[in-house]
This record gives C-alpha cells, structure tokens and sequence, in this order.
C-alpha cells in the first residue's frame, strides 16, 4: 500500500480483524505511533480495531510494517487492511471512543491467567493491590466470562456497576501504564469484594482476610465452594481422605476422577510425570486442566481419582487462587461446583441453593459472571488433544473450510458433552462445554448460550443443523426452530469433517471414527466406523461387525451385558454358546440375570445391533473383571486402559473380511474368544488388557492401509472419543505414519462428542457452496 502525500506527509487507514479488543491492542497503537511520531487515531468497533496515522512518509511505512508482528501476547491478528487516505493535518495521536451503531463482527477474547506483572504486585506488601483477588491488567484478566456484548467497553461487561475511583481512572486514561484501557481494571476502593458465607448464606465472621479465613477452613477438612472466573469449584485439601471422601459422597460423583489445582509446575511434579509441552501448557495463559501420568507414590487421597492411570492438574489462574493455594500450601481438589450431571452453578443464589448440601463453606465475590464456562482439559501424550474445550480457548474463532457459503447457520452438536457453533461467512464459534443435554439445568443452559453467542457475533441462523438421532435434545431444539432451513449430518461423519476442516484439509481421506453411540443412516447404533470422504460427503467402506445391544442404554450402563452379547457372538461362530457367567463376573451377575440378557439379544427385543468400538472395550474390561457397571461415560475402557501390562507383547487376533455391499467388516470374534480362554486359565486382567489393545490398534492400521490404497488417499483421520485412549491413538497413529500416510488428529477441538458441532458446521458450509448457496 502506497499512502497518498501531500506537503510531504502520509495518512494510512488499516482495518485490524481477529482477537484485538481486550488484549490492550489500543494502548499498544498509541505507544506504537507515538514513538514514531505520528497524528491519528485509534478505536474498536464491531468488527476490530480502526486505526489512522498521519505523519512522515517512512515512518507510516514502518508503522504499518510493526503492527502486526509486534502486536501485544494476547492479540491473534487474522489480517491487516490498509487503504490510503489525504492528510488532514492532525497534530496529535487520540484514542477516540468506540461508535455505535453497525453488526458486531469483532472477536471476543478468551478469559486469560493472571500475568507476571500483576502476580508481583498481588505479592507485594508496598502495592496499593496486595492480596486484591481482582488484579488485572491489558495482558490478563477476565474477558469472555464477563462480555455482555461487542465492542469489548466497560459498559458492555459485568464490571459496569463499578465505578471506577479517581487512581484506577488514572491509570485506565494514561498511556503509560500497564492498565490503559483496561476494561475490568479495579483495586480494593472501587471494585468487587470477597466475603465467606455459611452454607445458609449468611456471613461468616472473618476479620479483614476472607480468603486465610477460608484456607483456615479448608485446612481443618471443610469443602468451599469458591466463586471463580467462570463458575464455581467445590474445594478441599486433597491429601485429606475424610474430606475428599466427604466430598465425594455429597456431590454424587462416585469414581470419576477429580481435578486438582497445584501452587506451581515444581508443586505438580511428585503427583505426575511432566514432559516441556505439559509444563508449558500448564504455565500458558489458557491455564487448562492437563492430564498427565499419575506417580504410583503422588500422596493424594484415596478417593481423588480411583482407578485412574492420570491426574487432571491445573494451576492457579485468577488472583483469588494464587492467594488460596499460596496460603493453603498444599494441593487442593478443584473440581466442578455442581452435583453430578448437572451444570457448573454460576449465579450465586443458584450456587448457595444447589451446592448447600454439598459446600460447608461459600467463598463468594460480586462480581457477575455473565457465562458459565467450565475448564477446558488437554492432555499432550502422545499427540496434544483437547479433551474439553472451553475456559482459556473460547470463544477464539475457527475458520470455515468453504467461507463461500456466507449464510449464517448454528449448529446444535451432538446429546452427550455437547457444544453448539454459530458461523457466518469464513467464521464459526464453537462454544464453551456445555455437557451432557440430559436433564433441564443443562438444556436451559445450551440455549441460553445460543442466544448469547448470536447475540455476540450478530449471527441470525438462516440454517440450523443437527445430528440424525430423532430424539436428542439438541435435534429436537433445531426441529422447533421456525422459518430455517434443516439440514441433518450423520454422527460420525461430523466427526470425520471436523477433524479436516480444523487441519484446513477439505478431504478425500480416510477415517477410522471409533466412539460409544452414533445413530447411522441404516437406523442401527454406529460406532466402530471406517468412513472415506470431505468434508460435504462420505460413504461407510468399513465397520467393526455388529452385534446386539441388549436392553439399549442399560448396555452402555453395565458392560457385562457387552460382555454377554459380544462372547454368545463369538462362540456361536464355532457352534458353541455362552450359557454360563464368566469367571471374573461370578458373584456380580447371577445366572439368572446373564440368561435373561442372552434371551433378550437373541430375541431382538429391545436390542438394537451396534458397531460400536466403545461398547466392545466395556465388553473386555467386564469380561476380565475390570468393571461390570460404570458410574460415568468411558469409564470401563479408561480403566481397561489403566490396567494394561506395560511388558506384555501379545495381541489378539481379528479377522477383516468382506461384508454386505463391499463393506470391510472387523470382526473381534476370535479376539473375544481368546481373551474369554485367557481369563478362564488365570490370566491376570493387564495382560488381557494390553492384548486386546494391541490386537485393536493392529486390526484398525491394517484396515486403514487397505481401505486408504483401495480409496486412493494417503490421508488418514483418527477421531472419536475411543481415540482418547492414549496407548491406542499411540500405536495407530505411529504406525500408520510409518507407512507414509498423512494421519490427522483432532487438535483444537475435541475427538469425542465436544466436536461434532464444528464438524456440522463445516459439512453445511461445505453443502451450501456446493449448491451454489451463499
């Protein structure tokens, strides 16, 4: 771009689009400019960030030069648009308020940790905020849970109703310094407050410190719920059996394992083995729970995570919890302020009438969050993947594989773990967790997070998609909807096109989707699947071979009905049967019961056929006497998992052949068979484990080898929630890739349900510029 001169001065116009409001991108201009001499001036809009300079030819070019590459940490600049404009003589650079008026399209920015420079001060005895739970600063702080619309400006988020003191306008008017333009900036005279209250909700006497008087509690065994950034944690101190046992039994979560929350990556080293990635993570301004490897010595209640292989850890990331692990001095469990099932409690009369039964204490503040937001987890081995995506990552957008398609759609996501996406043009917004839609806190909070999300990036959905299983919640909610169009994605085929659209790979490829349940077009329950195609279509060239899922979802619920269906399937193929109770599941299942369910998948009754690989895991880890019923989703195969014998080289075999309309069946029934013999003869269950894993991971790479030649790809897609098992996703991944094939994996978003929205996003695009809409 070639400014216009005149009297041997320039002016220069750019448009700055991407994450720029909120990270101090304004006070970085004003410097910016400043230091190069230059008149103009700079807002936030709708869209971004409106900058002019004026000033000498060299040092406009040098301007528009450094804009971009020195942009502040927390900016993710998407482009620069520069035009040229006629000087007008402007003798000073202003930044001026934003306007009104116009369709939002800025992006907001995710909720960031508490930076150095504010930690310092929150330590520092001599500063005006030392221990101010609220420090913040252009470079941290809270966004995303506090924006109630665009542009990001103090009366658009939930600090409005504080009004700033004459020292903290000071600083927020003053170039200078660190809090120019800082939206939540605040100290202890003019901003939110802490207070403890009792289980009732009345005041707890604490002296001036509510925070020590809380870490007090804690330390004597009490359970706090603690108002956070984006919801409430229920805490305790986590070497405390009584507490975390107490914990445990209050919140009705009977094994699923909790999170914990550790002073510093130096504090997180005797519970698990860290490699650089996860200390970095751990560190980095998301602030994610990341699983890592559980130390077989971490000194931690029983209770935290039973039969778990990892621990979820995360570090403090809002001022209020450094200041509680900082005076705690020891590991506390930080897990989700709710009761099993239910959404995190964000509101406080909400938090005080659903967590009383639970919480002994209430360490609560004043300041509004606007959108509950739970924290997202990661695990970086052996592939970095997001497990949940939300605090820290949303709502940073993704890019479309098809912006042709500029119509504005949502996509409603899938029943369990679910996330919903609003797109428009090249954009699409996937939200923060919202859960499993199985009950009416969770359903009210999916659509109040629709509205708020079109509300935000001014998306008004002209198309809504869905999944094709009639009677999820979230296809039932895109049927209500009036005046749109509908179109429906299969289950697994979200998957595979989310997993491409995120990569920016349009397709054809091949793709093993392994997860628990997915409706198929054949009206049958899918879930082992071998898909080829894009992201707008695909066809099934594979399947693990159905069987009968006896009684439906009670299936999922006990695994030892997988275990009787799958071993009367694999020894009916020799003639034989299953007429009696395993040895590992005598004494959980009477005989009765094991006969009443082989009757019921033999009649069809109530026994819909599934492929799912989900279901075959619960299958093993029920047969060898790992889980028999599970208590929460994956908890049978995270624990087969867990079991596995690091030393053992076996694996079991199974069959690939072809089946009906030249689909590559997967048959396990010689794996079922030899597993069933192993356990029979006293084969401790790691070594059956760790051969029907190998058996697994070897059966899925020869099927993708001799699909991918057959298909014509050197593509291959591993997604689902199955590929969360580290040891799987391991072994497939590597030995495809030493094949030479191009392997790709979810990254960004999700393998399991959390990603299904953007992958209907992305086949609705996909579908629209294909027919020439958009």
């Amino acid at each position: 771009m070639t400014a216009a001169a005149v009297g041997g001065r320039r002016r220069a116009r750019a448009r700055v689009r991407g994450t720029v409001q909120g990270v101090g991108f304004r006070p970085y201009v004003y410097r910016l400019a400043g230091e190069l001499g230059l008149a103009g001036f700079v807002l936030n809009d709708v869209h971004g960030v409106v900058v002019e300079v004026e000033g000498e030819p060299a040092a406009v070019d040098a301007f528009l030069a450094r804009l971009a590459p020195e942009a502040p940490p927390l900016a993710v600049i998407e482009r620069v648009e520069a035009q040229e404009r006629a000087p007008i003589g402007d003798a000073g650079f202003i930044i001026r308020a934003s306007p009104g008026g116009g369709v939002p399209d800025a992006a907001v920015t995710p909720d960031s940790a508490t930076c150095p420079d504010c930690l310092a001060e929150l330590s520092d005895p001599a500063d005006r905020r030392f221990r101010y739970p609220f420090i913040n600063c252009t470079n941290c702080g809270p966004r995303f849970t506090i924006v109630r619309g665009v542009p990001y400006d103090r009366p658009l988020t939930t600090m409005a109703g504080f009004a700033m003191c004459p020292r903290c306008r000071a600083e927020y008017e003053d170039p200078a310094d660190r809090r120019f333009h800082a939206q939540p900036n605040a100290c202890p005279v003019c901003g939110p407050s802490v207070a403890l209250l009792g289980a009732g909700g009345r005041p707890v006497e604490t002296g001036d410190d509510p925070i020590a008087a809380a870490v007090i509690a804690l330390n004597a065994g009490a359970v706090v719920a603690i108002k956070g950034i984006g919801g409430y944690h229920l805490a305790c101190r986590a070497d405390d059996e009584l507490a975390v046992a107490a914990l445990r039994a209050r919140k009705h979560r009977e094994d699923k394992p909790f999170a914990l929350m550790v002073a510093s990556a130096a504090a997180a080293d005797p519970l698990v083995a860290l490699d650089d990635e996860d200390r970095a993570l751990l560190a980095g301004p998301q602030r994610p729970i990341v699983l890592a490897p559980r130390r077989p010595d971490a000194r931690l209640a029983t209770a935290v995570a039973p039969g778990a292989p990892e621990l979820g850890i995360m570090l403090p990331y809002s001022p209020l919890h450094h200041l509680l692990l900082a005076d705690a001095g020891t590991t506390l469990v930080m897990t989700s302020g709710n009761v099993s099932d239910e959404p995190i409690a964000f509101g406080d009369d909400d938090a005080l009438g659903r967590l009383s039964g639970i919480a002994d204490l209430f360490l609560v503040h004043d300041r509004p969050i606007h959108t509950r937001t739970d924290d997202s987890v990661v695990r970086t081995q052996p592939r970095r993947t997001m497990l949940r995506r939300s605090r820290g990552y949303v709502p940073g957008p993704l890019a479309l594989p098809a912006p042709g398609a500029s119509r504005p759609l949502l996509a409603c996501g899938a029943e369990l773990k679910n996330t919903f996406c609003v797109a428009k043009g090249e954009r699409a917004w996937v939200s923060h967790h919202i859960g499993d839609l199985e009950n009416y806190e969770t359903l009210r909070s999916f659509t109040e997070g629709i509205d708020h999300f079109c509300r935000l990036f001014a998306v008004r959905p002209e198309v809504v998609v869905h999944d094709l299983h009639p009677e999820y919640l979230s296809t039932k909610y895109a049927r209500d909807r009036e005046g749109v169009q509908l179109i429906g994605v299969q289950h697994h085929h979200a998957h595979l096109a989310a997993c491409l659209a995120e990569h920016g790979v349009t397709g054809p490829a091949l793709g093993a989707i392994f997860d628990g349940t997915g409706y198929g077009t054949d009206g049958t329950v899918w879930g082992g699947e071998l898909l080829f195609g894009d992201v707008r279509a695909c066809r099934r060239v594979g399947m693990l071979r159905p069987v009968p899922l006896p009684g439906g979802a009670a299936a999922i619920r006990q695994p030892w009905r997988m275990a009787c269906a799958w071993l009367t399937a694999a020894r009916r193929d020799e003639g034989g049967d299953a007429p009696v109770v395993p040895p590992a599941l005598a004494g959980v299942v009477t005989p009765r019961a094991w006969q009443q369910v082989r009757a019921l998948a033999a009649g069809g009754a109530s026994s819909p056929l599934t492929s799912s690989m989900g279901r075959l895991f619960d299958a093993v880890a029920a047969l060898c006497g790992i889980r028999a019923e599970v208590s929460y989703e994956g908890q049978a195969a995270i624990e087969l998992e867990a079991a596995c014998d690091p030393q053992e080289r076996g694996a079991y075999p199974f069959a690939l052949g072809e089946g009906g309309g030249e689909v590559l069946v997967v048959d396990p029934g010689a794996a079922i068979r030899e597993a069933a013999a192993d356990v029979a003869a006293g084969r401790p269950p790691g070594v059956v484990a760790a051969r029907f894993h190998r058996g697994v991971a070897a059966a899925t790479t020869a099927a993708c080898i001799r699909l991918a030649a057959a298909c014509g790809t050197e593509i291959i897609v591993l997604s689902g929630g199955v590929f969360q098992n580290r040891r799987l996703l391991g072994e497939v991944s590597g030995a495809l890739a030493g094949r030479g094939l191009r392997v790709l994996v979810p990254e960004r978003l999700p393998a399991n349900d959390g990603g299904i929205a953007f992958g209907q996003a992305a086949v609705a695009a996909a579908t629209l510029a294909a027919r020439g809409i958009g």
